[in-house]
């Protein structure tokens, strides 16, 4: 109830400008405390020389994104340019043998790149889950794949395997773990696709041309086996109305958003500030939420780019990559709560819709969402912090369905129904609020530290109770209204268009 209900334009209008003004005021402070704190000693390595003519010096606190962008910059240009050459002339002269040319230049692109021998460990754990593929059994295909993903995942034998890896530069184990981690979990949807596949088994070529499709292998998304295989195997290639416009809009706002994180990092230290907890702690409530908030807004945008540049050019080969995750802007329920929409489809697929089903039994879905959080667990890495974000958003999950099965009992259901659609809106989007900041405390557990989040929730929960904590609750509540607004446009369009194929 209440998803296509209508607020007055005037309501709506008073939202948006409460949102824009506690933007406004919580980036001022955020900014002052970046402008003040740009030559402290503390902040030393995390804020480095920027713009001279401007004064401004630069947060270069996140390695990945520094490194994308300096000294990597150049090997991902011509590796992600010579793949595209190459697979356009590939698509034009052979476009049935296609998926092979893409696994040549992937695989030479690991070896120029990795070196001999981890394109033989990359290998080993293929054919390895390709041999227990050809049992046909789920159960040990998921043991097999879970087995060998904790062999990166967990000491000595992580540390054992990257020591086969000669050489040294920038970003060496962001590409170990990357492409190993990666391989298992595509090499474990071929295992349990083929686990299904009623005659026969796909070969071991299918695996390495699914493997080793090279804007993949590194960095993702992960695209499960029977949707790559479906598309990388078709023979016409035909590009959809407006598709070609399409993919340059979004590779120029990819572009934009790296020149807009580049600007921001000048102006703003989101992620140097919470390195000092007792120059944090020196910040008004209104700053530190909107700290927190945008620290999980730009690991966000962060994804949108990586994933973004790759699927762009994924659709150039005419593939329909996973799509891009939801801005945390635009979420207040933990379901949707992703910044890797191919994990989160492969998870979905294999685990938590495979044991929840249809996710309204309370048991089924602790269960569900034990064994997906287990999962989840040890893709990134166990220990204490993940262990923590994992069991906070587990429990998140499961208490958004405990709390709806409770308010669908008979009393609060009648009481719902007597409600216009209207009120029901605006009595669930306060508890969407709620949600809202579990979702952003949660999060910063992993994004920043375990101490930040702990004086964040103190700062907005305890000590900022009861002023700083209703403001910034009835703050949230009208950016949930918002995104209930957006939610509720889409939900109409999406009608629409469904009347319109039916009459067509």
């Amino acid at each position: 109830m209440g998803v296509k209900a209508m607020l007055p334009s005037y309501e709506l209008g008073f939202y948006a400008l409460v949102v824009t003004c506690a933007v406004l005021y919580s980036g001022s402070g955020i900014f002052e405390a970046s402008r003040d704190s740009m030559n402290r000693k503390a902040f030393r390595d995390g804020i480095k020389p920027g713009w001279h003519y401007f004064g401004r010096k630069m947060d270069v606190a996140d390695f990945e994104w520094v490194m994308w962008f300096t000294s990597f910059r150049n090997f991902i240009i011509f590796a992600l340019s010579g793949h595209v050459l190459f697979a356009k002339i590939c698509s034009m002269t052979v476009p049935q043998h296609r998926a092979v040319m893409y696994m040549i230049y992937g695989v030479l692109a690991v070896l120029g790149s990795m070196g001999l021998l981890y394109l033989m460990i990359i290998l080993s754990h293929c054919l390895v889950l390709y041999s227990v593929a050809l049992a046909k059994q789920k159960w040990l295909c998921y043991v097999a794949g879970l087995c060998c993903l904790a062999s990166f995942k967990v000491e000595p034998f992580g540390s054992w395997q990257s020591g086969f890896v000669t050489g040294a530069f920038d970003l060496q184990d962001v590409l170990f773990y990357g492409g190993c981690t990666f391989t298992i979990m595509r090499c474990m949807s071929f295992a349990l696709e083929s686990s299904e596949k009623e005659e026969g088994i796909y070969s071991i070529f299918d695996l390495l041309k699914y493997n080793f499709y090279l804007p993949f292998f590194f960095f993702g998304p992960v695209m499960t086996f029977d949707q790559f295989h479906a598309q990388v195997s078709t023979r016409e290639l035909r590009r959809k109305d407006d598709e070609m416009k399409n993919i340059r809009v979004n590779a120029l706002l990819h572009v934009g958003a790296i020149v807009a994180v580049d600007i921001f990092f000048h102006f703003f230290y989101i992620l140097t500030l919470p390195s000092d907890l007792k120059f944090v702690n020196r910040l008004s409530d209104w700053s530190l939420a909107g700290l927190a908030y945008s620290n999980l807004v730009y690991d966000w945008v962060k994804a949108a780019v990586m994933f973004g540049v790759t699927n762009t050019i994924a659709r150039l080969d005419h593939l329909d990559p996973p799509q891009p995750p939801k801005c945390i802007t635009m979420l207040y329920i933990f379901a949707e709560t992703h910044f890797d929409r191919g994990i989160n489809d492969w998870l979905c697929k294999y685990v938590y819709d495979h044991i929840g089903e249809n996710h309204d039994n309370i048991l089924k879905e602790l269960v569900a969402s034990t064994a997906t959080f287990a999962v989840t667990t040890l893709w990134l890495g166990p220990c204490e912090v993940v262990y923590i974000w994992s069991l906070v958003n587990c429990f998140g999950l499961n208490f958004e369905l405990w709390v709806q099965k409770f308010f669908q009992l008979g009393p609060f259901a009648k009481l719902e129904a007597k409600l216009s659609g209207a009120m029901s809106r605006r009595i669930r989007a306060a508890f969407g609020a709620i949600n809202f900041w579990a979702i952003v405390l949660y999060n910063i557990l992993a994004l920043n530290s375990l101490e930040f989040a702990l004086l964040v929730t103190k700062r907005l929960l305890v000590m900022g109770f009861p002023v700083s904590t209703l403001s910034i609750w009835f703050i949230t509540y009208c950016g949930v209204q918002l995104i209930k607004e957006r939610e509720r446009i889409l939900a109409i369009e999406e009608e629409e268009k469904g009347d319109k194929a039916k009459v067509e």
